[in-house]
């Protein structure tokens, strides 16, 4: 590994890291707000209460409304982690889809003929259009008073946006920009919605004035809306190890499925939380997760181009160095990748037939390799490789 492999590494791990704590803390609040109870007997000031036992010791958490000029000494903020975690993020997928790989990843020339500088204005423009059209919908009369139908808006908004990006971009960034948009409307709500409020709360507090109790209403809205697309977010920060899902013909679909799943799972364990009945929620959840499923399991991709009856090794080979190894090779040839990506290598017989599985899937199922079919193989090579590998990929 060189020093820009280690950056690479360090950045994701850093990007990691602070998305668990940012998620850890917002699942716990969203938990926390559900349990506390009111206190028994009842204490002034003392909204609610919930002891926990944890480790070794036990603990009490109380829900406060505190009285005109009554603000602890110390009071713990929850926002870096929000901020350290869209920044990394964003850093990353500018490292890697807007300046790194020549734009191989970021645009599929069989999905679409723009370029990469098309393709990154598309994706930051997306980033700022989608914070501000979801903000200007929930400050505005439809927001406040017709929460449903601002909620009904927002999915739609999103499918569209799912659909349009797969027609756009390679797959795999359509997945992760996605979840970029969502992880920055996240964060902004953070940090333009949710710490304001806080702020004007403690202000009221030190000022000696009554609590508004309205910004804090609306900041529980926007912490609820992050609840909700928190799984959806970390499925797609994990689709690009999955080119099942984006490179399948139905991409879009698939991603709408899934992002359902999760919603629909998140607003189980809400309900559960607050003690109401939602497990109806997990019916579409199994339905749209076995339709995701099937869909994964039928051919994607059906070569019509002729083969020969019977394809030999040596064939299967010429293909794989003229169109393969031009990257997965112990001395890559490739202007981008100076290293096998995920250490695969093609230069022995025994490594082709050992990766025929993941052969036949990213080169003929999904069609995702060559990246962005960059050395150009045919529809008729890819049929050759399938059919050498259904018949047990021999080595002659």
């Amino acid at each position: 590994m060189d020093l820009l492999d280690w950056g690479a590494l360090g950045l994701r791990w850093f990007h990691v890291i602070a998305g668990i704590g940012w998620i850890g803390s917002s699942l716990y609040f969203m938990w926390l707000d559900a349990q506390i109870e009111p206190p028994s007997p009842p204490r002034p000031g003392v909204e609610g209460e919930l002891w926990m036992v944890h480790s070794g010791g036990f603990y009490l958490a109380q829900k406060h409304r505190l009285a005109p000029g009554a603000l602890p000494p110390v009071l713990h903020w929850f926002k870096w982690e929000a901020a350290l975690t869209a920044l990394s993020g964003f850093a990353l997928l500018t490292a890697v889809y807007y300046v790194g790989s020549s734009g191989s990843l970021l645009v599929d020339p069989t999905v679409s003929p723009i370029g990469r500088g098309a393709a990154t204005a598309i994706g930051l423009g997306l980033f700022v259009a989608g914070w501000t059209i979801y903000d200007l919908i929930w400050i505005s009369s439809l927001g406040r008073d017709h929460e449903r139908a601002a909620n009904v808006l927002c999915v739609a908004l999103l499918a569209a946006v799912v659909w349009g990006l797969c027609r756009l971009l390679s797959g795999r960034a359509a997945f992760l920009h996605v979840g970029g948009m969502l992880g920055i409307l996240m964060a902004l709500n953070v940090w333009v919605r949710i710490l304001p409020a806080q702020r004007e709360l403690i202000a009221a507090t030190l000022g000696g004035r009554e609590q508004d109790p309205v910004p804090g209403r609306r900041a529980k809205q926007r912490s609820t809306h992050n609840s909700y697309v928190t799984f959806p977010v970390l499925l797609m920060m994990l689709s690009a190890h999955h080119p099942g899902l984006w490179g399948h013909p139905w991409n879009w679909l698939l991603l709408w499925l899934l992002i359902a799943v999760g919603m629909a799972v998140r607003h189980a364990m809400i309900a559960r939380e607050h003690r109401r009945p939602a497990d109806w929620a997990l019916a579409p959840a199994v339905a749209a997760l076995a339709v995701a499923v099937y869909l994964t399991g039928v051919p994607a991709r059906s070569p019509a181009a002729a083969v020969p009856e019977r394809v030999s090794f040596a064939a299967a080979r010429r293909i794989v160095e003229l169109r393969c190894t031009t990257c997965h090779s112990a001395q890559p040839t490739d202007d981008v990748f100076q290293a096998a990506p995920n250490g695969v290598t093609f230069d022995a017989p025994e490594a082709i037939r050992a990766r025929a599985a993941l052969i036949r899937e990213r080169t003929v199922a999904t069609q995702t390799m060559p990246l962005a079919n960059k050395t150009g193989m045919t529809e008729r090579e890819r049929a050759m490789l399938g059919r050498w590998i259904d018949q047990g990929a021999l080595l002659d």
